[in-house]
Protein backbone atom coordinates (compact mmCIF):
# COMPACT_ATOMS: atom_id res chain seq x y z
CA UNK A 1 0.00 0.00 0.00
CA UNK A 2 1.18 3.30 -0.88
CA UNK A 3 1.86 5.72 2.17
CA UNK A 4 -1.19 8.28 0.81
CA UNK A 5 -3.16 5.55 -0.25
CA UNK A 6 -5.94 6.53 2.47
CA UNK A 7 -4.79 9.97 2.45
CA UNK A 8 -7.44 12.21 3.91
CA UNK A 9 -10.09 9.51 5.09
CA UNK A 10 -11.35 10.03 8.28
CA UNK A 11 -11.59 6.06 9.92
CA UNK A 12 -13.23 4.58 13.34
CA UNK A 13 -11.40 1.33 14.43
CA UNK A 14 -13.97 -0.27 16.88
CA UNK A 15 -12.04 -2.52 19.12
CA UNK A 16 -9.04 -0.45 18.47
CA UNK A 17 -6.89 -0.31 21.60
CA UNK A 18 -4.91 -3.52 21.03
CA UNK A 19 -4.34 -6.77 19.43
CA UNK A 20 -5.81 -7.03 15.48
CA UNK A 21 -7.52 -3.27 16.24
CA UNK A 22 -4.57 -1.80 17.35
CA UNK A 23 -2.75 -2.65 14.36
CA UNK A 24 -5.48 -1.54 11.90
CA UNK A 25 -5.71 1.51 13.38
CA UNK A 26 -1.91 1.45 12.89
CA UNK A 27 -2.54 0.59 9.57
CA UNK A 28 -5.06 3.16 8.53
CA UNK A 29 -2.90 5.69 10.03
CA UNK A 30 0.59 4.67 8.01
CA UNK A 31 -1.66 4.90 5.17
CA UNK A 32 -2.84 8.90 5.26
CA UNK A 33 -6.02 7.71 7.30
CA UNK A 34 -7.01 10.10 10.28
CA UNK A 35 -8.13 7.57 12.96
CA UNK A 36 -10.29 7.71 15.70
CA UNK A 37 -10.52 4.09 18.01
CA UNK A 38 -12.86 3.22 20.19
CA UNK A 39 -12.50 0.62 23.08
CA UNK A 40 -13.45 0.01 26.68
CA UNK A 41 -9.46 -0.61 27.54
CA UNK A 42 -7.30 2.40 26.92
CA UNK A 43 -4.64 1.81 24.43
CA UNK A 44 -1.15 1.96 26.23
CA UNK A 45 0.46 5.02 24.55
CA UNK A 46 -1.84 7.70 24.69
CA UNK A 47 -3.83 8.85 22.03
CA UNK A 48 -5.72 12.15 21.53
CA UNK A 49 -8.34 10.40 19.36
CA UNK A 50 -9.10 7.67 21.26
CA UNK A 51 -12.80 7.21 23.04
CA UNK A 52 -13.36 4.63 26.15
CA UNK A 53 -16.87 3.25 25.77
CA UNK A 54 -18.57 0.02 25.95
CA UNK A 55 -19.42 -1.30 22.62
CA UNK A 56 -21.44 -4.21 24.49
CA UNK A 57 -24.23 -1.63 25.82
CA UNK A 58 -26.79 1.26 23.80
CA UNK A 59 -25.26 3.75 26.21
CA UNK A 60 -21.52 3.19 25.37
CA UNK A 61 -22.14 3.15 21.31
CA UNK A 62 -24.19 6.26 21.90
CA UNK A 63 -21.05 7.66 23.79
CA UNK A 64 -18.75 6.95 21.52
CA UNK A 65 -21.05 7.87 18.56
CA UNK A 66 -20.90 11.17 19.86
CA UNK A 67 -17.40 11.25 20.28
CA UNK A 68 -16.95 10.36 16.72
CA UNK A 69 -19.11 13.07 15.76
CA UNK A 70 -17.03 16.19 17.46
CA UNK A 71 -13.54 14.52 16.74
CA UNK A 72 -14.25 13.27 13.10
CA UNK A 73 -17.90 14.40 11.77
CA UNK A 74 -18.76 11.95 9.19
CA UNK A 75 -16.57 9.02 8.86
CA UNK A 76 -15.34 7.55 5.16
CA UNK A 77 -14.43 4.19 6.88
CA UNK A 78 -15.63 1.96 10.04
CA UNK A 79 -13.83 -0.91 11.12
CA UNK A 80 -15.56 -3.13 13.66
CA UNK A 81 -13.18 -5.54 15.40
CA UNK A 82 -14.98 -5.41 18.81
CA UNK A 83 -15.59 -9.04 20.01
CA UNK A 84 -14.17 -12.06 22.31
CA UNK A 85 -15.78 -14.93 24.51
CA UNK A 86 -16.45 -14.36 28.28
CA UNK A 87 -18.74 -17.50 28.22
CA UNK A 88 -17.72 -20.60 30.11
CA UNK A 89 -16.89 -23.50 28.72
CA UNK A 90 -19.11 -27.03 28.76
CA UNK A 91 -20.75 -26.77 25.92
CA UNK A 92 -24.52 -25.99 25.34
CA UNK A 93 -25.94 -27.03 29.02
CA UNK A 94 -23.42 -24.83 30.53
CA UNK A 95 -24.44 -21.33 28.68
CA UNK A 96 -27.82 -19.89 30.43
CA UNK A 97 -29.78 -16.87 29.10
CA UNK A 98 -27.26 -14.58 30.38
CA UNK A 99 -24.23 -15.94 28.86
CA UNK A 100 -26.27 -16.06 25.34
CA UNK A 101 -27.17 -12.42 25.65
CA UNK A 102 -23.61 -11.66 26.76
CA UNK A 103 -22.07 -12.90 23.81
CA UNK A 104 -24.81 -11.18 21.47
CA UNK A 105 -24.11 -7.73 22.80
CA UNK A 106 -20.28 -8.32 22.08
CA UNK A 107 -20.17 -9.88 19.20
CA UNK A 108 -23.31 -8.77 17.19
CA UNK A 109 -25.34 -5.81 18.38
CA UNK A 110 -22.09 -3.93 19.01
CA UNK A 111 -21.89 -3.73 15.29
CA UNK A 112 -25.41 -3.56 14.69
CA UNK A 113 -25.79 -0.56 16.90
CA UNK A 114 -22.50 1.15 16.10
CA UNK A 115 -23.23 0.91 12.10
CA UNK A 116 -26.78 2.53 13.16
CA UNK A 117 -25.39 5.25 14.84
CA UNK A 118 -22.68 6.16 12.10
CA UNK A 119 -23.73 4.34 8.70
CA UNK A 120 -26.57 6.50 7.71
CA UNK A 121 -24.25 9.79 7.46
CA UNK A 122 -22.17 7.79 5.32
CA UNK A 123 -25.43 7.05 2.83
CA UNK A 124 -26.53 10.62 3.04
CA UNK A 125 -23.12 11.10 1.24
CA UNK A 126 -23.02 8.51 -0.45
CA UNK A 127 -20.01 6.88 -0.07
CA UNK A 128 -17.72 5.24 2.69
CA UNK A 129 -16.54 1.39 3.32
CA UNK A 130 -17.50 -0.56 6.65
CA UNK A 131 -15.79 -3.89 7.73
CA UNK A 132 -16.90 -6.22 10.27
CA UNK A 133 -14.27 -8.61 12.01
CA UNK A 134 -16.30 -12.18 11.78
CA UNK A 135 -14.24 -15.39 12.70
CA UNK A 136 -14.07 -18.92 10.78
CA UNK A 137 -15.62 -20.11 14.10
CA UNK A 138 -19.28 -19.17 12.11
CA UNK A 139 -18.26 -22.29 9.83
CA UNK A 140 -16.26 -24.27 12.15
CA UNK A 141 -17.75 -23.80 15.83
CA UNK A 142 -15.95 -25.25 18.60
CA UNK A 143 -18.82 -26.20 20.76
CA UNK A 144 -17.24 -26.95 24.16
CA UNK A 145 -15.48 -23.83 24.59
CA UNK A 146 -16.88 -21.34 22.70
CA UNK A 147 -20.52 -22.31 21.56
CA UNK A 148 -21.88 -19.03 21.93
CA UNK A 149 -19.50 -16.50 20.31
CA UNK A 150 -19.09 -18.67 17.11
CA UNK A 151 -23.45 -18.01 17.01
CA UNK A 152 -22.99 -14.80 17.66
CA UNK A 153 -20.14 -14.10 14.48
CA UNK A 154 -22.42 -16.19 12.52
CA UNK A 155 -24.80 -13.57 13.01
CA UNK A 156 -22.86 -10.89 12.49
CA UNK A 157 -21.79 -12.15 8.90
CA UNK A 158 -25.16 -13.08 7.78
CA UNK A 159 -26.25 -8.99 9.05
CA UNK A 160 -22.87 -7.80 7.24
CA UNK A 161 -24.50 -9.41 3.48
CA UNK A 162 -27.31 -8.29 4.22
CA UNK A 163 -26.12 -4.97 5.14
CA UNK A 164 -23.71 -4.90 2.07
CA UNK A 165 -27.30 -5.88 -0.10
CA UNK A 166 -29.14 -2.59 1.60
CA UNK A 167 -26.21 -0.13 1.06
CA UNK A 168 -24.36 -1.16 -2.34
CA UNK A 169 -26.97 1.26 -4.29
CA UNK A 170 -26.04 4.20 -1.94
CA UNK A 171 -22.49 3.90 -2.65
CA UNK A 172 -21.25 2.38 0.68
CA UNK A 173 -19.28 -1.08 0.62
CA UNK A 174 -19.81 -3.53 3.72
CA UNK A 175 -17.53 -6.62 4.15
CA UNK A 176 -16.18 -8.80 6.37
CA UNK A 177 -13.03 -10.63 7.37
CA UNK A 178 -13.07 -13.68 9.08
CA UNK A 179 -9.43 -14.99 10.82
CA UNK A 180 -8.40 -17.76 12.37
CA UNK A 181 -6.03 -17.97 15.13
CA UNK A 182 -4.09 -14.92 15.53
CA UNK A 183 -1.08 -14.21 17.43
CA UNK A 184 -2.32 -11.49 19.70
CA UNK A 185 -1.90 -11.07 23.73
CA UNK A 186 -4.65 -13.25 24.08
CA UNK A 187 -3.40 -15.67 22.56
CA UNK A 188 0.36 -15.16 24.47
CA UNK A 189 -1.78 -15.61 27.28
CA UNK A 190 -3.71 -18.54 26.38
CA UNK A 191 -0.48 -20.34 25.48
CA UNK A 192 1.35 -19.67 28.91
CA UNK A 193 -1.49 -20.63 30.61
CA UNK A 194 -1.19 -23.86 28.64
CA UNK A 195 2.67 -24.32 29.40
CA UNK A 196 1.72 -23.87 32.57
CA UNK A 197 -0.53 -26.27 33.07
CA UNK A 198 0.56 -28.85 31.13
CA UNK A 199 4.50 -28.73 31.88
CA UNK A 200 5.46 -27.88 28.18
CA UNK A 201 7.31 -25.89 25.80
CA UNK A 202 5.53 -22.67 24.08
CA UNK A 203 5.99 -24.50 20.60
CA UNK A 204 4.44 -27.71 22.21
CA UNK A 205 1.60 -25.18 23.56
CA UNK A 206 1.76 -24.01 20.27
CA UNK A 207 0.99 -27.29 18.51
CA UNK A 208 -1.52 -27.95 20.68
CA UNK A 209 -3.48 -25.07 20.23
CA UNK A 210 -3.20 -25.19 16.44
CA UNK A 211 -4.77 -28.88 16.83
CA UNK A 212 -8.15 -28.03 18.71
CA UNK A 213 -8.59 -25.85 15.76
CA UNK A 214 -8.01 -29.48 13.34
CA UNK A 215 -4.47 -28.16 12.09
CA UNK A 216 -2.97 -24.89 10.36
CA UNK A 217 -1.58 -25.61 7.63
CA UNK A 218 0.23 -22.64 6.79
CA UNK A 219 1.71 -24.00 9.99
CA UNK A 220 1.81 -20.61 12.20
CA UNK A 221 -1.23 -18.44 13.32
CA UNK A 222 -1.60 -14.76 11.37
CA UNK A 223 -0.26 -11.82 12.71
CA UNK A 224 -2.22 -8.97 13.76
CA UNK A 225 -0.56 -6.76 10.99
CA UNK A 226 -1.33 -9.12 8.28
CA UNK A 227 -4.95 -9.12 9.24
CA UNK A 228 -4.92 -5.67 9.19
CA UNK A 229 -3.30 -4.89 5.61
CA UNK A 230 -6.44 -7.73 4.48
CA UNK A 231 -8.77 -4.90 6.07
CA UNK A 232 -6.54 -1.45 4.51
CA UNK A 233 -7.08 -3.52 1.09
CA UNK A 234 -10.55 -3.27 1.55
CA UNK A 235 -11.71 0.16 2.74
CA UNK A 236 -9.44 1.17 -0.05
CA UNK A 237 -10.20 2.22 -3.75
CA UNK A 238 -8.59 -0.74 -4.78
CA UNK A 239 -11.43 -2.31 -3.49
CA UNK A 240 -14.34 -0.66 -5.27
CA UNK A 241 -15.56 -3.38 -6.52
CA UNK A 242 -15.76 -5.16 -3.73
CA UNK A 243 -18.66 -5.32 -1.36
CA UNK A 244 -20.80 -8.01 0.52
CA UNK A 245 -18.02 -10.18 0.45
CA UNK A 246 -16.89 -12.31 3.32
CA UNK A 247 -12.76 -13.01 3.31
CA UNK A 248 -10.95 -15.39 5.12
CA UNK A 249 -7.63 -15.13 6.44
CA UNK A 250 -6.80 -18.26 8.44
CA UNK A 251 -3.79 -19.91 7.33
CA UNK A 252 -5.66 -22.77 5.58
CA UNK A 253 -7.27 -23.94 8.74
CA UNK A 254 -10.86 -24.13 6.58
CA UNK A 255 -10.08 -26.61 4.40
CA UNK A 256 -13.78 -27.16 2.80
CA UNK A 257 -14.94 -24.81 -0.14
Amino acid sequence: MSSNDLDGRRAVVAGGSKGTGLATARRLRDAGAEVVTIARTPPETADPRFVQADLSTPEGVASAAAAVAELLGVPDILVDVVGGSRAPAGGYAALDDGAWAQELALNLFSAVRLDRALVPGMTSRGSGAVVHVTSIQRRMPLHDSTLAYAAAKSALAAYSKGLANELAPRGVRVNSVAPGFIRTDGAELLLARRMSEGGISREAALEDLMQVLGGIPLGRPAEPEEVAKLIAFLVSDRASAVTGAEHVIDGGTIRTL
